[in-house]
């Protein structure tokens, strides 16, 4: 079916670097608490709803997608399929996902789909929620996806989706190095509880409940970068470097390259570094390249999910 001449809304949101990230003891649930500090950083996805009788959803973009599920698995389509049976529409729409951010990289690239998503069939079926009705809605499709919807720089709790806004001044300049290998996130969390049964002598028991450290938060409250690379932290990063050892020798690698300091974004691969200026965010990424890796150079904090006008 031709989608000339029907109605469409694009809408793009940002991916995310997790500033600081600490996780709970495992409870009986299976769960952990965790304790957050999201930054939206300006490497979008960008998601266009046309108007359509069912639910589809294709994927483009310089991202290999070809592993993506493209049924009832994909976020975004669950995104506009939940959007509609809680607002009652009989609309469908035709997705196209322009992916620029890496899968199961720890950036949250499928959480900005889903956002996006919400914004763009809102929009499209005029259902009228806006951001704050949508809310509850990105909140049932994963932990992640509150945050793609409001951006900015977020402290998240509990399962990691109950947001609160942190004050940020300034601008912040990241170099992302990418991998070719994603990390599974609930493996990398098995690999975390292993490691701290087996180091529990040493590492102590971890308390249930955890918060996010107040040196992070005043360090992105005055724009401070130096401040920001030494209060920096990733419960996740130990086990993301089991699983992938490679991440070591990068994170070095960086570290010696100008970066203020490099952290495993959430659940990795994605290797965030924190510099200093754009000058020297263009030189890491120049070195990281001649290393042969995949590194973009982006900024933080940028707003959530918005429709681009036509």
């Amino acid at each position: 079916m031709s989608t000339r001449g029907l109605r469409s809304i694009t809408v793009r949101a940002p991916g995310k670097v997790n500033v600081f990230f600490r996780v709970g003891a495992l409870q009986d649930d299976g769960y952990h608490d965790v304790a957050s500090l999201y930054q939206a950083v300006s490497l979008f996805e960008e998601v266009t709803a046309t108007e359509a009788d069912d639910f589809s959803v294709r994927v483009t973009g310089p991202i290999d997608a070809s592993g993506l599920p493209l049924d009832d698995r994909n976020l975004a389509l669950r995104a506009a399929k939940l959007l509609a049976a809680r607002t009652g529409t009989a609309r469908g729409a035709a997705l196209t996902v322009f992916k620029r951010v890496p899968i199961a990289g720890g950036m949250g690239g499928g959480s900005a789909d889903a956002a996006a998503t919400l914004v763009a069939c809102d929009e499209l079926w005029g259902t009228g929620l806006g951001r704050s009705g949508l809310l509850p809605l990105a909140a049932e499709l994963g932990a992640d996806v509150p945050f793609a919807l409001e951006g900015g720089t977020a402290v998240g709790t509990g399962r990691g989706d109950e947001l609160s806004p942190a004050l940020a001044k300034g601008t912040f300049h990241w170099v992302l190095a990418l991998s070719d290998n994603g990390l599974n996130t609930p493996v990398v969390y098995r690999a975390l509880d292993r490691h701290r049964d087996e180091h529990l002598v040493d590492l102590g028991r971890q308390p249930d409940l955890v918060k996010v450290d107040t040196a992070v938060l005043q360090a992105v409250r005055v724009g401070d970068a130096g401040s920001l690379a030494e209060a920096m932290h990733n419960d996740l990063q130990v086990a993301a470097l089991k699983l992938a050892p490679e991440l070591t020798d990068l994170l070095e690698l960086g570290e010696t390259r100008g970066a203020l300091a490099g952290i495993v974004s959430g659940s990795g691969p994605t290797v965030a570094f924190l510099v200093d200026s754009a000058q020297t965010a263009a030189e890491l990424r120049s070195a990281l390249t001649r290393g042969g890796v995949q590194a973009l150079t982006v900024t933080g904090p940028v707003p959530g999910a918005r429709v681009l006008d036509g």
